[in-house]
């Protein structure tokens, strides 16, 4: 394990320098696995936020980076990615730090950040534009150009890898950033702005900004000078982002909630979906906005599937993510533990039969942290509460079924529509069932998998926009229509 400073002082990147917040406030970093004091920050105020903003804007309008070549830009992207990788490990256990998660889904964030820093590197000398010649003795083409200056709010399940998912295209497309990290999770945000710092980013480009959503967030989304706001979070934060940005009708991109259904059908491979069906739920802590939180198992199989998920729970080892072995790590806070703990007891409450979990583990190692053993109901109705909401923890809610038509039904009887899974080998089937879901990301035999390459985000009030691949880069571009006559004869209207 690398040598982590167990205090350190953190200052904010603004403007190509490092700075502490103007009222020299700061917040405490702790250690959800433990409650280890791990780090301070600065607590950003509107009027930092401000500073940063205008040094994006000054960076984007009289700076150097509109004239960088797009070969340029993306050789930049290629240098953090490289250098993420040689700081991989460090990054990693700082996550786990920060955030509670096991090591080994960290080194994974880690690995997937610098991937989507080279894969939009190579993608900045892609984009293109159109051109046609009608009518005759015209030209006419379409270029593509940067949206400006984006701000830019991230969560604190992923902190590194969504710094990544959204730096990466923006900045690949030729605009400035100002990132807010989570307030929970922002120490990996700053290391990543140490690593910008070695690149040589020209002053103002990026700028990573550390403090609450009230104040500091609001500021993001409302200040008129900027272009853009990206966010990922909850739905009901997503509504007031919107509402700020309509202020100068910012253009935004949210990725927000999920209750995603994992279908499994009785012709599934049996072990592969139980598999799959603990994996859906209970990696990252079910901290996950595409977690597979509702389980919807055909009627026929349902009892035996149900007690292979709870004899195969054992398995799901608690504790501390830095601990060898470790598959489920700590909770984010306190007030997060609680929070899950009382959609536990709604559950009971509601008539849903609590087979697994639903308590605090027992044992020495656990009792400075936000741990919760994988809980499940069976027996949940569409109707209840832990059935339709997102709990956004580690409790499975199942749903029997009894035919391809009601699985479906039951699949889209939601306000959301991330992700959806289907259990089947029955291939035509499996299509078909995929096809009758609104959900813009799927699965078949499988859940989870997330690729660069290929487009993030839902339909519903599950957000607007994509994420990743072609469509994420084109999420911050603007569109521009060039005409030119090529005819000189006046055109006699008058």
């Amino acid at each position: 394990m690398a040598k982590l400073n167990p205090i350190k002082s953190y200052q904010m990147w603004i403007n190509g320098k490092w700075v502490a917040a103007l009222s020299g406030a700061t917040r405490e970093i702790t250690d959800p696995g433990n409650g280890d004091l791990i780090a301070r920050v600065p607590e950003a105020g509107p009027k930092d936020v401000a500073l940063a903003i205008d040094a994006a804007r000054q960076a984007f309008d009289a700076g150097p980076w509109r004239k960088t070549s797009a070969l340029d830009r993306g050789k930049y992207l290629f240098k953090i990615a490289d250098a993420i990788r040689r700081e991989g490990q460090f990054l990693a256990e700082l996550e786990v730090r920060n955030c509670g998660k096991p090591l080994a889904e960290a080194e994974f964030d880690v690995a997937d950040a610098a991937n989507c820093f080279e894969f939009y590197g190579g993608l900045a000398t892609k984009i293109h534009g159109e051109t046609m010649s009608v009518p005759a003795n015209s030209i006419s083409y379409v270029v593509r150009e940067p949206v400006g200056v984006c701000g830019q709010i991230i969560p604190w399940n992923y902190p590194l890898m969504m710094a990544a998912w959204k730096l990466a295209p923006a900045l690949a497309a030729g605009n400035v950033c100002v990132l807010k990290p989570s307030e929970l999770t922002p120490i990996t945000a700053l290391e990543l702005a140490r690593i910008i710092e070695t690149v040589g980013l020209p002053p103002g480009v990026v700028n990573i900004i550390t403090g609450p959503g009230a104040g500091a967030g609001e500021e993001l989304a409302s200040n008129p000078k900027v272009d853009k706001i990206a966010f990922t979070g909850g739905t009901v934060t997503g509504r007031k982002i919107m509402v700020a940005a309509s202020s100068n009708l910012k253009k935004i991109s949210l990725e927000l909630g999920g209750k995603n259904p994992n279908i499994v059908f009785a012709d599934a491979d049996f072990e592969a979906a139980v598999d799959g069906a603990l994996f859906g739920a209970f990696a990252n802590q079910g901290e996950v906005c595409s977690a597979g939180s509702r389980l919807l198992i055909e009627k026929s199989i349902h009892a035996d599937f149900v007690a292979a998920l709870i004899k195969k729970v054992p398995r799901v080892k608690l504790g501390h993510g830095l601990t060898p072995g470790v598959k489920m790590g700590a909770l984010i806070s306190a007030d997060h533990l609680k929070k899950v703990e009382n959609y536990i007891k709604i559950g009971i409450s509601e008539g849903a039969k609590l087979v697994c979990g639903g308590r605090r583990p027992m044992g020495a190692e656990f009792e400075k942290g936000n741990f919760l053993e994988p809980t499940i109901f069976d027996h949940v109705t569409p109707q209840m509460r832990v059935g339709r909401e997102e709990i956004f923890g580690p409790v499975l809610s199942i749903i029997p079924f009894e035919s391809e038509s009601q699985a479906i039904q039951i699949a889209n009887d939601t306000e959301y529509g991330l992700a959806a899974g289907v259990w089947t080998k029955n291939v035509n089937r499996g299509l078909r069932v995929i096809h009758s879901i609104r959900a813009g990301i799927t699965w078949l035999n499988t859940y989870h998998p997330t690729f660069n390459e290929m487009p993030w985000g839902g339909y519903k009030q599950s957000g607007i926009g994509r994420e990743l691949g072609l469509h994420g880069i084109e999420a911050y571009l603007e569109i521009k229509q060039v005409n030119i006559n090529l005819d000189e004869t006046p055109i006699g209207w008058y």
